[in-house]
C-alpha cells in the first residue's frame, strides 16, 4: 500500500513538472557583467524587473541560463529579459529597444528558447546616431539634473514642456500636467522601453488648433532603485514601497511652487493634473486623494493597484475624492488578471464617494499592452479628456459644466489677467468685497483683463458667470 502511494505521489509530481515551462537563454551579450542575476519580467509578474521568483539560474558548465515558470504561469505571455532594472533590459544588438517578447507557456509546450542580443546601459555606451534626442528641442527643457527633494533626501532629473507659443505670447498663462517617469517622457535615448512622445504629440495638437490653451508639462525622473519605494505609500511585503507620502509632499511642497514661481502657470487646482502610468498610475491616484484641493485632473495608465489594493481602497473610504475631479483610466484587457477588474473597483468606489459619472472614463483596450507605445497612442485621447471641465452637482442636484477661471497676478495692484476655460464668448465677471458688497461688474471675454487700479487694499471673490448655473469663484489679494 505504501508503495502504491508513493507510485501514485511520483506519477503527480512528474506530471504536474511536465506541465511548467522552462524558459532557457541561449545566448547573452559579451558585456554581461560576471556574476549578474538575470530575470524574466511580463504580464505575468506584473512586469516587475527583479522578482526573485522569477531569475534565471546560470549553468557554469555552457554558459546557458534557466529558468522554470511556475504550473500557474499558463497562456500567452509578453516579457522581457532584465538584469534587475528596466536601465538594464535587454535590446538589439545596436542597442535599440525591442518589443515584448510573446510565447505561450503551459502544458505541452516543454523549454522555450531565448537569446538576448544587448542590454540597456546608456552610462557604457553613447548615444547613436539613430537616437536623436528630443529634449534637444526649444521646447524640452531639463530644469535640473539634480533637483533637490528634501523630502526625501535625494535630488533628481527634472523635465519641462513649453508650449509652442510660450516664447510669443508672454502675456499668457498655462495649466500644468505633471507625469511621472520623467526618463520615458519626451525623449526615447533616456528611456529604458522606449518614449511616450508627449513634447510631439502636445506641439501637434496645437498645430491642429485642437489645444488652444496649451499646457506645461512637467516630468520627474524615477529613482531607479528606489522607483517601487517612492510610488507607492504603503510597503508591498514581497517589493518594498512605503516613501509615497513623501514623494507627493515633494511635487506639491517643493516642486509646485517651483514651477510656479519660475513659469507662467494657472496655479489652481482646476488647472493641475497628474498622470502615471503603473506604479505612476498608482501614486497619480493616491495624490489626488491626498492633495484634493491641488489636483483636478488625474491620468491613470494600467495602474498597479495590485501593488497596494487594500490599503489604497480603504484610505479612497476615508478620503473620498473632491467631486470636481476628473479621473481617466485606461488599460489593455490582458495586461493582467487583476487589471481591469481593480480599474473597475476604482470607478466604482470613487462614484460612491460622489465623483459623477461625468467626470470619469475607463477604457480597456483588447490590444493594449503594458508598454510605453501603448501609453504613447493612448496618451492624446486621455489629455484632450482630462482638460475639460469636470461636471459638479448645483444644490438641487442638477449636474452642470464648471467654467475654469484663472486670475493672475494675484496679488495684483492694477491690472487682472484673466483666463476662462473653455472660451464661451462673453461672459459676466463680478467683484464682491468679503462683506458681499458688490465693488466691480463687467462682461468680458476668455483672455480679457479688469481694471482694479480704483479698489482699495483687501481681499475680494471674484465670480464668472455663464447661464443661470456655471459659477467660479477665485479669492483676489488687492495690494
Amino acid at each position: 500500500m505504501k508503495l502504491l502511494v508513493l507510485l501514485v505521489t511520483g506519477l503527480l509530481l512528474a506530471g504536474g513538472s511536465a506541465a511548467q515551462t522552462i524558459v532557457r537563454l541561449t545566448q547573452v551579450p559579451s558585456t554581461t557583467p560576471a556574476g549578474a542575476t538575470l530575470y524574466l519580467a511580463g504580464s505575468f509578474n506584473n512586469w516587475q524587473p527583479g522578482s526573485p521568483t522569477y531569475a534565471f539560474s546560470r549553468n557554469p558548465n555552457d554558459g546557458t541560463y534557466q529558468l522554470t515558470l511556475p504550473a500557474s504561469i499558463t497562456g500567452s505571455l509578453s516579457c522581457k529579459i532584465t538584469r534587475g532594472t528596466w536601465e538594464t533590459v535587454e535590446t538589439d544588438a545596436a542597442g535599440h529597444d525591442i518589443p515584448n517578447r510573446e510565447f505561450t507557456a503551459g502544458q505541452g509546450v516543454g523549454t522555450v528558447a531565448l537569446a538576448v542580443l544587448g542590454w540597456k546601459n546608456p552610462s557604457a555606451a553613447p548615444v547613436t546616431p539613430a537616437c536623436q534626442s528630443t529634449a534637444r528641442q526649444p521646447n524640452v527643457q531639463v530644469i535640473s539634473a539634480e533637483f533637490q527633494m528634501p523630502q526625501l533626501g535625494r535630488t533628481r532629473r527634472v523635465w519641462i514642456y513649453l508650449p509652442n507659443d510660450y516664447p510669443t505670447a508672454p502675456a499668457k498663462r498655462y495649466p500644468v500636467l505633471y507625469l511621472h517617469d520623467g526618463q520615458n517622457v519626451f525623449d526615447a535615448c533616456t528611456s529604458f522601453s522606449g518614449e511616450w512622445g508627449v513634447d510631439e504629440t502636445l506641439s501637434r495638437l496645437q498645430q491642429q488648433g485642437l489645444d488652444a490653451a496649451g499646457c506645461l508639462v512637467v516630468a520627474v525622473d524615477h529613482g531607479g532603485s528606489e522607483r517601487l519605494n517612492e510610488l507607492s505609500p504603503w510597503k508591498n511585503p514581497e517589493y518594498g514601497g512605503g516613501q509615497g507620502d513623501q514623494y507627493v509632499d515633494f511635487l506639491v511642497q517643493t516642486l509646485k511652487p517651483y514651477i510656479d514661481q519660475h513659469y507662467r502657470t494657472l496655479s489652481g487646482r482646476e488647472f493641475t493634473g497628474i498622470a502615471g502610468s503603473s506604479m505612476g498610475g498608482l501614486i497619480s491616484t493616491y495624490a489626488a486623494l491626498k492633495y484634493p484641493q491641488v489636483y483636478s485632473k488625474v491620468g491613470v495608465f494600467s495602474p498597479a493597484f495590485w501593488f497596494a489594493d487594500k490599503p489604497l481602497f480603504q484610505y479612497l473610504r476615508q478620503h473620498p475624492a473632491n467631486p470636481a475631479t476628473r479621473f481617466y483610466f485606461v488599460s489593455g484587457t490582458q495586461e493582467s488578471q487583476t487589471m481591469v477588474p481593480l480599474m473597475q473597483a476604482m470607478r466604482d468606489s470613487l462614484a460612491r464617494g460622489g465623483v459623477p459619472a461625468a467626470n470619469m472614463s475607463l477604457t480597456a483596450h483588447p490590444d493594449g499592452q503594458h508598454a510605453e507605445w501603448f501609453w504613447k497612442r493612448e496618451f492624446a485621447a486621455a489629455y484632450q479628456w482630462l482638460l475639460q471641465p469636470a461636471v459638479v452637482l448645483s444644490p438641487n442636484g442638477r449636474q452642470y459644466q464648471k467654467i475654469l477661471l484663472g486670475a493672475y497676478p494675484n496679488p495684483v495692484k492694477d491690472r487682472l489677467r484673466l483666463s476662462i476655460l473653455p472660451g464661451v464668448g462673453l461672459v459676466k465677471v463680478e467683484m464682491r468685497d468679503l462683506n458681499g458688497r458688490l465693488v466691480l461688474e463687467q462682461k468680458v471675454r476668455s483672455t480679457d483683463s479688469l481694471n482694479v487700479s480704483r479698489l482699495d487694499k483687501g481681499v475680494y471673490i471674484l465670480r464668472v458667470r455663464a447661464g443661470r448655473h456655471n459659477a467660479e469663484e477665485v479669492k483676489i489679494v488687492k495690494e
